[in-house]
């Protein structure tokens, strides 16, 4: 399994919707890398990503608002298309199954933020129920 783990800002509001009596929040994120080409000038390069959050947990969706920064893990998926004028395409989305909201512009983040996590489409061994409680398993 291939997991991707972004911490991007929403290129515009969430929306709820029910395909098959089951519940997806839909949402993209950008991330804007800087850099020079060959001959020195600054670029800009944005990678959009579309993301779909498949759960019936839709408390999150309020605060998934233009501009939120979150963090968000799940499968990625590359997809081609063909557009109109015959030219290729591709787009990348991300299968959601965990998402924290870490804030936006103008607040700055902060413990307040909630995280919602869907772990039922993972594995068992990294789900959380790791029965160990010893002591050699603390990560500090």
């Amino acid at each position: 399994m291939i997991r991707l783990q972004v911490i991007v800002n929403l290129g515009k509001d969430c929306t709820v919707n029910n395909v098959n009596g089951k519940t997806v929040i839909n949402f993209n994120v950008a991330h804007t890398e800087k850099f020079k080409d060959a001959q020195g000038n600054q670029k800009d390069k944005t990678v959009w990503v579309e993301c779909a959050y498949w759960t019936d947990r839709t408390a999150v969706s309020p605060y998934l608002k233009k501009g939120t920064q979150v963090f968000a893990e799940g499968t990625p998926d590359l997809r081609t298309y063909t557009t109109a004028d015959g030219k290729q395409g591709a787009s990348l989305s991300l299968r959601v199954f965990s998402v924290q909201l870490l804030g936006n512009k103008s607040s700055g983040g902060g413990d307040e933020n909630p995280s919602y996590n869907d772990h039922r489409n993972m594995p068992a061994e990294t789900s959380g129920n790791n029965n160990s409680n010893t002591e050699d398993d603390l990560p500090f």
